[in-house]
């Protein structure tokens, strides 16, 4: 017993060295993530309590909630493409993180809905594009930097941005003074580290030309018949492409509608989670500057799950189907003992499970998406996926909570003689928990796919499906803090 406890103390002290080796060598990519998630961290998960700080409406709060989501549908698609093709990355990088700086500046100085709604969606079409690039960035040097191994030591620099988004949360104890409501303080604070990163990126990251300009070779002079005959291919091509999406979408929806809307009620579910839970969870009698810190209780946890989640999944994901149970069957969980709402250890335990809400359920459904889709479709469900949960499934609990929450709250007059909202949030936290249990319901009853793939798989489905396991692992951990 002792030799194996020595050996296996050797073989941690080992990888805790190597960690720190890395660390040190490759600081420019770990302070990139930990700044990048710093930034959301600051100011994201609080801005609900500022608005209603202010005077906006709950249905305003939801709505400038939904901006992020809206970013993530559309400048990735764009900017991405020019990344590619004409920019170096890290000056992408930092020229969005410099213009988000000025326009977090903007939303901290507005005072009413509207210019601080159209600021905050300026931002958000800036911002979303780096939460890619970031990865990007990492994936680009595969070869020179990482000597290939980039996939493997990819969750050494995430957890970086976990890392990050606790410490912005924590900061906002030294940011604000005791029985302060929530300023402006943590946007200034998202805006100095969008400037610093903006500068970072031009000073201190590796060179990274657009993928088309390092491949880039002479070619000789064509005629005009011909370079129009190559545009002309090239627009059938592309509309070929485009044409073959959409069909392998429907049809993925449509061979399995319960996984994938499913998926899109657990979106809508995190889109309303993270609108109202700060605020309420100032209501149950949390200070405004603990609110920030108490809220990174769901991401200290959330690093456990995170590297433990292909253990809870088995080989070959056997457990595929009973890990995205449990997920589903955590948001109706949480939401439950926010309804109940006392004692405020109910409310806790909550935020706490938040790593069983996220990689139980999303993490592992980019891996299940992997699986259930044919060879042909790989791409295509993981473009379903992250389009129903990081925009679409967002966007819409976002946009819903605030007339939701609206719908259970009223004015009154508070004993100071001050008129208040007072919410029902008992009425408010029990519809999407009991819309969850239907989702536990409806996805019990239905046995996915992968379940016969995974108790005798098939030759060729092992060649293709054991790759993406971990290439979808990698993934998962780069959308989320």
């Amino acid at each position: 017993m002792l030799p194996l406890l020595a050996q296996a103390d050797a073989g941690f002290i080992a990888q805790v060295q190597a960690f720190v080796t890395f660390v040190v060598t490759h600081w420019q990519f770990c302070v990139l993530h930990f700044l990048q998630f710093a930034i959301w961290g600051a100011w994201f998960v609080v801005l609900g309590n500022l608005l209603n700080a202010r005077g906006f409406s709950r249905k305003d709060i939801g709505r400038i909630y939904g901006c992020i989501p809206i970013g993530s549908m559309i400048t990735p698609l764009i900017v991405g493409p020019l990344a590619d093709k004409y920019f170096n990355t890290e000056h992408v990088i930092g020229v969005s993180h410099l213009v988000g700086g000025a326009l977090l500046f903007m939303m901290a100085k507005a005072r009413n809905p509207r210019p601080f709604y159209w600021a905050t969606l300026i931002y958000a079409l800036a911002f979303a594009p780096t939460l890619g690039l970031v990865n990007s960035i990492v994936f680009a040097h595969d070869g020179d930097i990482f000597a290939g191994k980039a996939n493997e030591i990819f969750p050494w620099i995430r957890v970086f941005g976990t890392i990050g988004w606790i410490a912005a949360g924590l900061s906002h104890a030294l940011l604000m003074k005791k029985d302060e409501p929530v300023n402006e303080k943590p946007l200034l604070l998202a805006c100095g580290l969008s400037i610093l990163v903006g500068l970072f990126s031009f000073v201190a990251l590796p060179d990274t030309p657009p993928v088309a300009a390092a491949t880039a070779v002479a070619e000789a002079p064509v005629d005009a018949a011909a370079e129009k005959a190559a545009e002309i291919g090239v627009l059938q091509q592309a509309w070929g492409a485009l044409v073959d999406t959409v069909q392998g979408s429907v049809a993925m929806l449509i061979a399995e509608p319960v996984f994938f809307g499913v998926t899109l009620v657990a979106a809508m579910a995190m889109g309303l989670y993270f609108a109202f839970a700060a605020l309420f969870i100032e209501k149950t009698g949390v200070p405004a500057r603990t609110v920030g810190p108490v809220m990174t209780i769901g991401q200290w946890i959330e690093i456990f799950f995170m590297l433990s989640l292909p253990w809870f999944l088995g080989e070959n994901n056997r457990n595929m189907n009973w890990v995205l149970l449990v997920g589903i069957s955590a948001w109706a969980l949480r939401f439950g003992l926010f309804a109940v709402g006392r004692p405020l250890v109910l409310v806790l335990f909550g935020i706490a499970i938040h790593g069983i809400c996220f990689d139980f359920f999303f993490a592992a459904g980019m891996i299940n998406a992997n699986i259930i889709a044919p060879k042909e479709f790989v791409n295509t469900a993981q473009g379903i996926y992250g389009f129903l949960v990081y925009g679409l499934g967002m966007y819409l609990g976002s946009e819903l909570s605030g007339w939701l929450n609206q719908a259970f709250s009223k004015k009154d007059i508070s004993p100071s003689g001050e008129e208040e909202t007072i919410t029902n949030w008992t009425a408010f936290w029990a519809i999407p928990c009991a819309v969850a249990c239907i989702g536990v319901v409806l996805f019990s009853m239905t046995i996915p796919k992968s379940t016969e793939a995974e108790t005798e798989p098939e030759p060729e489905a092992v060649a293709w499906v054991l790759p993406l396991e971990d290439a979808a692992n990698s993934s998962a951990l780069a959308f989320r803090t």
